[in-house]
């Protein structure tokens, strides 16, 4: 399974909008992945250490955005060191970047480089990682993310840097699960009918079809369908279009009436 973790304070007070989670299920379905789950988090150490925790043992590939700078508020890699048992150490591949990126953005300004300056070995924070952490490539200001266990993935939380990251490891580390969680919507709009009556023929469905998941969406005051439930399975290729025909059918046997079928 496939989750993320969206750290800051920012998120949860609505000062910042969250666009991670709606580009992290883009990008993985462009490559035939599917998202598991998403959890937000803000600024308390504790709570991102336990996150951590749980994303370093459940096995899953995880995506954390946000939390790795050098300011006070920036509690992620030090949690990530706790969370794994890890102390902290620059990393020395994340040093050279960081003072390449540094010397180049001085010597634009007209400025001396001196790799001992206070404002330096700051920056350098950005690449203490906690023991035995990979870099991720950052094409934006190469001031690297970092993995560990080849499956927990640390990003910034800025999504201009974030997003290719993320995209970078799915190609490079995660390539195998490509394809894995490729799934078939297909649903079609019932009126005027509630979803009790729906249900036993629902509960039916998933025990015919072992493999398919079937939703309900209700509304009550859509503009054009008024008072219906979005009515669908989802599933592999083959055995969504066969639990969805059954479907059809048990929906005509009961007597329902239906409105506009949508594949995706």
């Amino acid at each position: 399974m496939i989750g993320i973790l969206i750290i800051g304070d920012e998120i949860l007070s609505g000062r910042r909008e969250d666009k991670h989670l709606a580009k992290a299920i883009e990008l993985l379905s462009e490559r035939g992945m599917r998202l598991s789950w998403a959890r937000f988090v803000g600024d308390e150490p504790a709570h991102i250490t336990a996150e951590l925790r749980h994303a370093l043992s459940c096995g899953d590939v995880v995506f954390s955005f946000g939390g790795i700078g050098a300011t006070p508020d920036d509690h992620t890699r030090a949690c990530a060191g706790v969370a794994a048992g890890c102390e902290l150490v620059l990393h020395p591949e994340a040093r050279e970047l960081i003072l390449t990126r540094s010397r180049a953005v001085l010597e634009k300004e007209g400025q001396p480089f001196d790799p001992d300056h206070p404002d330096i070995v700051r920056r350098l924070n950005m690449g203490r990682f906690p023991q035995g952490a990979t870099i991720i490539p950052n094409p934006y200001n190469q001031i690297p993310g970092f993995s560990l266990d080849g499956r927990v993935h640390f990003l910034p939380g800025f999504p201009v840097m974030a997003w290719p990251m993320m995209a970078w490891a799915l190609d490079h580390l995660h390539a195998d699960l490509h394809g894995q969680g490729r799934q078939l919507e297909h649903s079609v709009i019932v009126y005027d009918m509630a979803e009790s009556l729906l249900t036993p023929m629902m509960l039916e469905l998933e025990r015919t079809f072992a493999t398919v998941r079937v939703f309900s969406l209700p509304s009550v005051d859509h503009p054009v369908h008024g008072r219906h439930i979005e009515l669908g399975v989802k599933g592999t290729e083959l055995e969504a279009s066969r639990a969805f025909e059954w479907m059809r059918q048990r929906l005509t046997n009961i007597g329902a009436r239906m409105g506009p079928i949508s594949v995706r």
